[in-house]
This record gives C-alpha cells, structure tokens and sequence, in this order.
C-alpha cells in the first residue's frame, strides 16, 4: 500500500511531524560576515514553513568561527547568535514546523582568506594547506559542537543535525584517506568514528530524551566507503541515541561508484539497515511528486527537499495535492527566485548551479 506523504510521523524522542517533507539544509550565504542572522535567511526559511514543510533544517550553522565553510555563513559558535536563532524558531513553529538547526564544521574546507588563518583537520592536509588538530583541539572541537545544541536548545529549536556528511571535519576523521591520526582518534574505524559517537552522546545527555538528534552522512566521495558508513549507521542506530538519519546520496536513484558494491542501488544500501526506532531520510535529485512517492514505497520515512523547495516554496502542497506534480523548469528567471523567497544574495549563488538561474541580457 502506498505511504501517504501528508501523514503525521513521530520521531523516538516524541517530537511530531506533520508530514513527510522536509527542507534539507542548503548553503545560501544570505547571513551575515560575523554569523548573525539576517532578514533575508529569516524570510526565506519561513516561506518554506508557511509552504508546509513538517521540518524545516537551516543551512549548516558553524560551532567554530575557524569552521566557517563559506562566506554569509549562519553562525552558533557564540551566544550572540541566539536571538537570531530565536527568531528563526519562532517563525518556523507558528507555522507548523519542526525546528532544526544543522551544527557544522568546515575542517579543512574552511577557507583560510574567510577565516584568517590555516584550516584546521585531523591530520595535516597539504593540498588544503591544512594544520592537525592537537589532542586538546579535537576535545574543544567535541565540546563546541556540544555547547552549539545547548545554544540550539535555548534558541527554542527542536533538534539538531550533525553534518557528518560532504567532506567537512566529521568525513575527514571518518575517512581512512584523510585521517593519518596515530592516537585514539585515527587508525581503525571505530577510532576514526569516535569523535562522532562522543558528540552525540553528549549531546543526548545534555539536551535530553526529548530533543530531536540526527546525524547526516554521505556514503560515497572524499575517502567514503559505504560498508564503512553502513557499520557506523547501524551503531548510530543501535546505541539507541540518535532519532533519525540523514544520508545525502546526491542521486536518490543511482547505482553505487565502486563496483563491489553495485549488487544494490545506493538507497538500498541504506533502506535495507535494522532502522529499530530510528527514522530514515535521503537527499538527492528527489524533484517531482512521482519521486517523492518512489522515494516513500521504498522504505525511506521522509523525503529531504533541495532544488525543488528553492524552485517552490510550497512544494509540499503542491505535491500533496498533485502526486503527479513537476517543478517548473530550469532555468528559472531572477524574478521567480525573488518570488519564491530568495535574496539576491541566494540568486548569485545559485547562478554557479550550471543552467539553473537565467542569465540575464
């Protein structure tokens, strides 16, 4: 029987949504240079709330200045950020929405002109012109992403997200390619997935059994290997932490890169974990009502909404009322963008996506 997108599900934790969409968290350096949140990141999340999304994630907030990944960044590393972040809730929760602020660290993919100084990664990096992390740095590290979801919890969110995804800082200590690290942090798996473990613990301990805690990965690029991430999900899942994942695939329908694994499709992999209690959520080329419903029949609990939420703010009930819906093609006019919600700041940066934004004459 097919899964119907419009129904409530409850997260472990009690937390409900109301439906099966949710705005993935998506760069749009519409911030301000020191963190603080501006009108035009506020607007454009509310929109996507007032456009029925039952979670609405905020782009990646960095819980270290020297995290910053990209410029007009949103911030969480300082308490002058809440009000901001208080401002976001609020608008979000008037509005039906779950609240969920994704913590974030660029690692190595800081870029030293927005931050001043050499990035920082487990282990040196030449071609990042990258420094290691001390044994000291990596506890502050912990302990930052751990103080940025008490900030969240304050600012009234319902959860968080740990970007453990994309190549920023938590990829770089899980992958074997990046992570040189002689000590407890470096080597075998389990070393190089502790820093993760040891941020959601404490999490879970400090904010509590009813505060929203996911965790997103990529299974694939920057040193990935997906039996790897499948082996650090299934711990996620079983150590009964964590209420959901977030697996960003890039293409929800693709066959894995590395041949040994291409006996499954990528989401296969991923559908087919002991998800116990946890909720399942894919990112990745999902952009028309007949995706979305693809997407939900083959086990996955909600769908992350990229592209096609910065294409409709109301996507969800578009597709709620048309399972048959198709965004408008790209590329889409400046004017459409600023109609749906993006400042001019969004609009350059999505003119980098190859035949996404008109050019104009």
């Amino acid at each position: 029987m097919p899964i119907n997108n419009n129904t409530p599900i409850q997260f472990a934790c009690g937390v409900t949504m109301k439906n099966r969409f949710m705005l993935a968290p998506l760069t749009n350096q519409q911030s301000f240079e020191d963190g603080q949140l501006s009108p035009e990141e506020l607007h454009w999340l509310t929109m996507r709330a007032k456009g029925q999304f039952g979670l609405v994630m905020t782009c990646a907030a960095h819980v270290q200045e020297i995290g910053k990944g990209f410029s007009g960044q949103l911030g969480i590393f300082s308490d002058k950020h809440i009000p901001g972040h208080q401002k976001i809730t609020t608008a979000l929760k008037k509005h039906g929405s779950v609240a969920v602020v994704q913590l974030h660290h660029a690692g190595m993919r800081s870029p030293s002109e927005l931050i001043k100084q050499a990035p920082v990664c487990p282990s040196e990096h030449e071609k990042y012109g990258a420094k290691a992390l001390s044994l000291a740095a990596v506890k502050q590290l912990k302990d930052d992403f751990v103080a940025a979801a008490i900030r969240a919890k304050k600012s009234g969110y319902d959860g968080v997200e740990i970007h453990g995804a994309h190549g920023y800082i938590i990829t770089q200590f899980l992958s074997e390619k990046i992570n040189k690290r002689t000590d407890i942090y470096g080597g075998n798996l389990e070393n190089r997935s502790r820093l993760l473990f040891e941020i959601v613990n404490e999490i879970r301990a400090v904010c509590g059994k009813n505060f929203l805690l996911g965790v997103r990965l990529s299974p694939e690029k920057f040193g990935m290997d997906i039996q790897e991430i499948k082996l650090v999900c299934q711990r996620l899942i079983d150590e009964n932490k964590i209420d959901f994942l977030d697996i960003s695939l890039w293409d929800s329908f693709k066959k894995p890169v590395e041949e040994k694994y291409q006996d499954f499709s990528l989401l296969e992999h991923f559908t087919s974990l002991d998800l116990k209690k946890v909720l399942l959520t894919v990112a990745g080329k999902i952009r028309t009502g007949e995706d979305v419903t693809k997407i939900l029949n083959a086990g996955v609990d909600f769908v992350a909404i990229g592209r096609a939420a910065i294409l409709h703010h109301d996507f969800p009930i578009k597709v709620i009322n048309n399972p048959n819906f198709e965004p408008v093609e790209t590329p889409v006019s400046v004017q459409h963008l600023l109609k749906e919600g993006l400042s001019n700041k969004f609009i350059k940066y999505m003119s980098g996506w190859p035949g996404f934004v008109e050019e104009e004459s």
